[in-house]
């Protein structure tokens, strides 16, 4: 995955940067990993094993609850836009942001 690498040299990023990026990263892979334990489920035949790979399915996405969480309580561009769209009413791609 190309985001998993750095894009400028590390020495020039911030600490708050490379801590960002490590989130995003992880919050890409654990959202990666909900999406291939849904699909196995799915193709799955045996009860017993898609119930394993539902509940993995839901750890991850505890995983991944986690790292928004930490990106909402680490930058406020986050936490605003969270903040503007998570349990809000209405439609979501027609809402419209003032900056």
């Amino acid at each position: 995955m190309a985001s998993e690498t750095l894009h400028a040299p590390r020495e020039r990023l911030s600490k708050e940067t490379l801590s960002m990026h490590h989130a995003i990263v992880s919050l890409m892979e654990e959202m990666e990993a909900v999406d291939w334990y849904r699909q196995r489920a799915d193709d799955c035949e045996d009860a017993a094993l898609k119930d394993i790979l539902l509940h993995n399915m839901r750890e991850e996405m505890e995983h991944a609850a986690m790292v928004l969480e930490w990106l909402r309580r680490n930058n406020k561009d986050f936490a605003g836009f969270l903040d503007e769209f998570l349990y809000s009413d209405g439609e979501i791609a027609h809402h419209h942001h003032e900056d």
